[in-house]
């Protein structure tokens, strides 16, 4: 048995001793260097560049702007593309931007020999701007006379005159104006109606959360040169298969034009779901007559000029019943999108569909908005919408346990959902009371209720508490998009396999897994399935990627049909070999066995070297299919969080985490456990230090660094603590569903609740920083009760 097992991981040793080979140390050194020139302003256009001095520098290759580029807008996002046009992601970026729609928009190339020159390329350049208003903010974009952002506007000039550009007027084709790239409307039952009811308590608040961003080891990177009459992209992404069509797109160029290539990865976080910069690095290649061109984006790029968290503005009213029952609910959400669509407004509406769910409720009225501002696009993140509508939840289920003087566990377990629940979007169900297991395991473990005596009625300045929040969580896509894995298996002289899968190793032991999988439905051991990391749109079969929490979920339905056909090749040739019928014989523990005894009849070695080499009957054994998954499955946990609130200096300690999960049978509890203390450590920096700021007279960014962006450290973590409920999924093909992203959701709004049960106040926005509990212990009035 291979599955249920903490075996070690398949790359451990290659990872440790240095010998995993990552996108930079592919690399021939010899590969000219791309350094990017971004804009100065957070809007406006650019009106003219002059390029004559940086193109006199010593090894300056060539200078390209933004003038120069292919007029073919592209979408970036890392969705599953469809021929459904309806299915298809906004298609508004460029190569480069001569409409700059954020500070730091990318307007011109330098490509040189060396990155000294390359970089003093970019400082000789000289931009002129027309500059016109900028805003930052959702909810302030969608007023009336904000500027807009993307209006399919035309520029109406005189160039004849000699007057271009200076008098450019914009005239936009449509007949009102909208930053709103999307809005969805999911009423249930009549709102205005239900809250007549008599006796009703009305809770209302706004939530907002920040732009963060994911920083992760290693930076996004990539390289591309023309190869056998290709492009061949090498790149550091979690989605081969997608990124290369979308390069093709960018281009104009037919996809099997495009080969991408994605090595071992340093981590994603879904930052690396979109098309970074692949299409840039593939059209510089051709611009240099197909040479070898690499572009490494710094830190202070990836802060800013790769994607970001959605900073989400929520308004919540519940009305609810005495008894706490909720008799009707209003959601609004506004979502900042930032300059580009990216994957736009399916983070939003994730968050809105868990909403409806999470705490089931008769009567809902709920709006969601997707909105552009003048900041940088936003993109997936681990949660996709998640962590922000947890937040606000989470936040708000706490109040309404105040107002109704409630315990804030036991009130939860009224109103979540239980078992039997089912979603007739999704078609999924809740199987088991997972939600009130998970609850339960996790009160235990901290001692809440022992603690929520203790803690009551503190006085002085320092105070403890504990709180908890809930999660849910869907698994991959269906039925939003296309949701399809392939798999190939290739049998080795000695019994071995080779396994293959578009599904990507990101760092979070994925190939683990899938090998995990491929030894226990074939019958042979772990040390005999070698799994081929490195994905190559040329040579891998057919998948998506890396996002949704899928891997273990999707990858599991091809890798276990995959592993069928193949055993059952391989049983049908040992039929002539030992006259015995294929079903009285198995594989196991690497040999051809006859069930009806257990006798083992020969070596799965033994018989993959004869079919290779039998002058008689050779075969090659191998199989390779594809299973298009057309179903869904819920993962539950929650998080307990303990803290210890000064409230003199406004600072949280936070004493102890303990996060709890159902996410199906775990095929590696080790790595799951790993998965877990990642997640929690992002949603500790979520929680009290995380936030990316700009500057609202200019738009720049504050703090796109690692020494101003107060990423959680080890010094921040008190010991993490997983738990595990195994309820088997059974519309899984090995019983799991979602783990990857779900640790990252409850993290946050747990210390939230935390801070509220030793304080009695409660911080609407995170992360609860010293800065926002001031504000909040002062207007609460809490410095004087200390004094």
């Amino acid at each position: 048995m291979s599955i249920g097992k903490s075996v070690k991981r398949v790359d451990a040793y290659d990872k440790v001793t240095g010998r995993a080979k990552y996108t930079d140390d592919l690399c021939n050194r010899n590969a000219l260097i791309i350094k990017l020139l971004h804009s100065t302003i957070a809007h406006g256009v650019v009106k003219s560049m002059d390029t004559s001095k940086a193109e006199e520098i010593p090894g300056v290759v060539k200078v390209i702007t933004c003038f120069d580029v292919p007029d073919i807008p592209f979408p970036t996002a890392g969705h599953p593309w469809s021929t459904d046009p309806s299915h298809q992601d906004v298609a508004d970026r460029k190569i480069l931007n001569r409409h700059v729609r954020y500070y730091g928009d990318e307007i011109a190339i330098v490509v040189a020999e060396d990155e000294v020159s390359a970089k003093q390329g970019v400082a000789a350049i000289e931009v002129e701007y027309i500059e016109y208003p900028f805003v930052l903010d959702a909810r302030e974009a969608m007023k009336d006379g904000a500027p807009i952002i993307h209006d399919e506007m035309v520029m109406d000039c005189e160039e004849e005159k000699g007057l271009f550009p200076s008098t450019v007027k914009l005239v936009n084709k449509q007949d009102t104006c909208s930053n709103i790239l999307a809005h969805t409307n999911k009423d249930r039952g009549d709102y205005e109606e239900a809250i007549k009811e008599p006796g009703l308590i009305k809770v209302e608040g706004w939530y907002k959360t920040p732009i963060v961003q994911h920083t992760h080891i290693e930076n996004h990177i990539c390289y591309a040169e023309e190869d056998a009459g290709k492009i061949k992209v090498v790149s550091s992404t979690q989605i081969p298969h997608i990124v290369r069509r979308i390069v093709a797109q960018a281009l104009g160029l037919p996809w099997g034009k495009i080969r991408l290539i994605k090595p071992y990865i340093g981590g994603g976080f879904g930052n690396k779901q979109d098309a970074l910069y692949e299409p840039l690095v593939a059209y510089v290649s051709q611009q240099v007559g197909g040479r070898l061109v690499k572009f490494d984006v710094t830190r202070e790029e990836t802060f800013v000029n790769n994607r970001v968290r959605h900073s989400i503005e929520y308004h919540i009213i519940s009305y609810v019943r005495e008894d706490g029952s909720l008799a009707a609910r209003k959601f609004e959400s506004f979502s900042n999108q930032g300059a580009y669509a990216s994957h736009g407004h399916g983070v939003n509406a994730k968050g809105q569909g868990a909403f409806g769910q999470h705490y089931p409720c008769d009567v809902i009225q709920s709006d969601s908005y997707t909105i552009y501002t003048n900041t940088p696009s936003a993109g997936a993140m681990r949660g996709y919408g998640i962590p922000q509508v947890t937040w606000a939840e989470e936040c708000h289920i706490d109040e309404i346990a105040k107002v109704l003087d409630r315990d804030p566990l036991e009130y939860r377990k009224q109103i979540i959902m239980r078992k039997g629940y089912a979603d007739g979007f999704s078609k999924n169900e809740l199987y088991h009371d997972s939600y009130i297991e998970t609850l339960e395991m996790g009160s235990e473990a901290m001692e809440y209720d022992k603690k929520i005596k203790e803690y009551a009625d503190q006085k002085g300045n320092i105070r403890r508490g504990v709180g908890v929040a809930t999660f849910w969580y869907n698994t991959a896509v269906w039925p939003i998009s296309l949701e399809s894995s392939s798999c190939r298996m290739v049998m080795n002289q000695d019994g071995s396999i080779q396994l293959q899968l578009a599904e990507t190793e990101i760092g979070q032991g994925a190939d683990t897994a899938f090998s995990q999988m491929a030894a226990e439905t074939l019958g042979i051991s772990l040390d005999k399935v070698h799994i081929q990391s490195t994905q190559d749109t040329d040579i891998t079969p057919f998948g998506t990627g890396a996002y949704a929490s899928r891997q273990t979920y999707v990858g599991g339905f091809a890798v276990r049909q995959t592993a069928e056909l193949l055993k059952k090749k391989v049983l049908e040739y040992a039929q002539e070999w030992t006259r015995m019928p294929v079903f009285n014989l198995d594989i196991i523990d690497n040999n051809i066995v006859r069930t009806t005894d257990n006798r083992v009849l020969l070596s799965l070695g033994e018989l993959a070297t004869e079919a290779l080499y039998s002058l008689d009957h050779s075969e090659h054994f191998s199989a390779e299919s594809t299973y298009q998954i057309k179903s869904n499955a819920f993962s539950f946990g929650c998080t307990f969080a303990e803290v210890e609130v000064d409230i003199a200096l406004c600072k949280v300690k936070l004493l102890r985490m303990i996060n709890v999960h159902d996410c199906g049978d775990l095929i590696n509890p080790a790595l799951a456990e790993a998965q877990v203390h990642g997640g929690m450590s992002m949603a500790i920096g979520y929680g009290l230090s995380e936030e990316l700021l700009f500057d609202e007279k200019t738009g720049r960014p504050l703090n796109n660094n690692l020494l101003d962006y107060k990423v959680s450290s080890f010094e921040d973590h008190p010991e993490l603590e997983a738990l595990f409920v195994e309820n088997t999924e059974p519309t899984s093909a090995y019983g799991t569903k979602s783990l990857g992203e779900p640790p990252t959701c409850s993290g946050a709004p747990a210390i939230r609740n935390a801070i509220f049960n030793a304080t009695g106040v409660g911080v609407k926005d995170n992360p609860v920083t010293p800065k926002r509990l001031f504000e909040a212990f002062r207007e609460e009035g809490l410095f004087e009760e200390v004094e």
